[in-house]
């Protein structure tokens, strides 16, 4: 919420200094203002009563609880964390195709692949699969 649409709700609101006000409380019969409010630079209002009135009770009385103080947060997801840069697939990619090509110069010179080499050409498949999918992430 902006502070603003907390300041219009109080009676007897008046700037004390850059990002700060002085109001008649609405939780209790005020006759002068006894409400400190003050917006800080991550966008928080922070309120408080001088004649001991709590938070719940002065939100309250306008309507209003404690979510009105906070600002709106742009995005309720958090981040995607990533495991791998873009740099380190491509890494990955680089070494899985260099023993791909030893593989087919291997394969063009008629040498026959041995079992190990050929289940390791399978897991480089599947890594160069997975770094594809890590970089389009």
């Amino acid at each position: 919420m902006i502070v603003e649409t907390l300041l219009e709700k109080l009676d007897g609101v008046r700037k004390t200094g850059s990002d700060r006000w002085v109001a008649k409380c609405p939780a209790h019969a005020d006759a002068r203002p006894s409400l400190a409010l003050r917006q800080v630079d991550d966008g928080r209002v922070l309120i408080y009563c001088f004649a001991g009135c709590s938070v719940e009770e002065v939100l309250g009385s306008v309507g209003l609880d404690f979510e009105a103080l906070y600002p709106e947060r742009l995005s309720e997801s958090k981040p995607i964390r990533r495991p791998f840069s873009s740099a380190d697939a491509l890494r990955c990619i680089t070494a899985e195709a260099v023993l791909v090509a030893l593989a087919a110069l291997d394969q063009a010179q008629g040498k026959p692949l041995s079992e190990d080499l050929r289940v390791r050409l399978v897991t480089a498949a599947g890594r160069i699969n997975h770094a594809l999918d890590v970089a389009l992430a």
